[in-house]
């Protein structure tokens, strides 16, 4: 064992089964631990490192903005953080952004968001937010709440009230919960991720957005992992032919810093007035220098690109032996295989290629500009593991 991993056991809350590897360096897709062995990365850091590892656009971004100034506080104009707003508003349509530091804060920001219009405009009492069971939101307590996952919510009761869920794909299950409570907001991903990749179907997303026009709720859409480019769109609910109020996201869209963003439309954009909310490192000039060259880059042709390497995945995946289905959308990918999922990520680890697991799935979120040469061997040492 190392004396870095051991460091790390003896220091670090155990919060994390770590892989026995210690990521030294990287270029695009492929990394290097400490002894040398060479791994192509299917995890891009659980969807974060979007251009990959050590993206020299990305880097010098972040550079020329570490040269200027590297922290202000928000109580100071920065050029990147106005200009990352405007970018993200011309590119969906909405109005307003509020930065974060990550996706739980983002959805945090959502639901005060969600109730704080409906205290305005329906009462106080309307604070009830419908997500869906096999959902996953966040880590703090109230985004833990918002999280349809009882495994979750073990050992950390009591949780924030005013959270109930429904069932997935079921329309009816959403308009019962809506007839029985004073819903404020309804707060869904389009593709459940750490639920196991996925989908909704489109017609169920389309449904939740008719009820909330029809019933004045807040209607957002989770994108922390599904967004900024990972289904093949700019956001997965493009998908889907929706316009939620709300919109969060993180992960992909800082490239490997810590940045997350709510995103209000014309009716919400004014809902969070002077102390309403506020972040210290939110909208950081760094950090929000790194997710404009993101961003910027994520155009028609890229996108393109990410939708024919999803196709190739899909094809190559689907029917192979050993794999009994294939979830997701784009690069964000769900591999139910016949082994256990643990022990098929640990062979390919073996193998050179770095896997997740979402519940009993292999879960694939490799860079979107990885290269056709990589992309390949991963998958087919994926599918020699899987058929052995």
């Amino acid at each position: 064992m190392s004396s870095i991993i051991e460091m790390d056991k003896q220091f670090v809350a155990n919060t994390y089964a770590r892989f026995p590897i210690e990521i030294a360096s990287g270029k695009g897709s492929v990394v290097y631990s400490t002894d040398g062995k060479r791994y192509v990365d299917m995890g891009s850091g659980i969807g974060v490192t979007a251009f990959g590892i050590n993206d020299i656009e990305w880097k010098n971004a972040v550079i020329n903005q570490l040269d200027l100034v590297q922290h202000t506080s928000n109580l100071y104009y920065t050029k990147p953080c106005a200009e990352l707003a405007k970018e993200l508003c011309v590119r969906t349509g909405m109005k307003k952004v509020f930065f974060t530091n990550s996706g739980a804060e983002s959805n945090e920001c959502a639901i005060k968001v969600a109730r704080k219009y409906a205290a305005d405009n329906k009462g106080e009492d309307y604070n009830v937010i419908i997500t869906l069971k096999n959902s996953f939101h966040g880590r703090n307590i109230t985004t833990l709440a918002a999280t349809g996952q009882d495994v979750f919510h073990a050992k950390f009761k009591p949780l924030t009230n005013g959270f109930v869920h429904a069932v997935a794909n079921d329309i009816e299950s959403v308009k019962k919960l809506v007839a029985e409570n004073k819903v404020c907001g309804i707060l869904i991903e389009c593709v459940q991720g750490e639920g196991g990749v996925i989908a909704l179907d489109k017609e169920f997303v389309q449904g939740i957005e008719k009820i909330c026009k029809d019933n004045d709720i807040i209607f957002m859409i989770d994108e922390v992992q599904t967004g900024n480019g990972r289904t093949g769109e700019l956001y997965a609910y493009m998908n889907y032919g929706v316009n939620p109020d709300v919109i969060t996201t993180a992960k992909g869209l800082g490239g490997g810093l810590p940045i997350g963003a709510c995103l209000m439309n014309e009716k919400t954009q004014n809902v969070l007035g002077f102390g309403d909310h506020g972040s210290t490192y939110g909208g950081n000039p760094v950090c929000a220098s790194g997710a404009l060259s993101v961003i910027k880059r994520l155009d028609n042709e890229f996108l393109s690109n990410v939708k024919k390497k999803s196709k190739y995945v899909f094809n190559e995946l689907t029917g192979a032996t050993g794999i009994e289905s294939v979830s997701g959308m784009g690069l964000m990918v769900g591999i139910k295989t016949v082994k256990n999922a643990k022990d098929v990520v640990n062979k390919c680890i073996e193998k050179g290629v770095i896997c997740l697991t979402a519940k009993d799935k292999v879960r694939l979120l490799p860079a979107l500009n990885i290269n056709d040469e990589d992309l390949a061997f991963a998958i087919q040492t994926i599918k020699q593991v899987c058929a052995q």
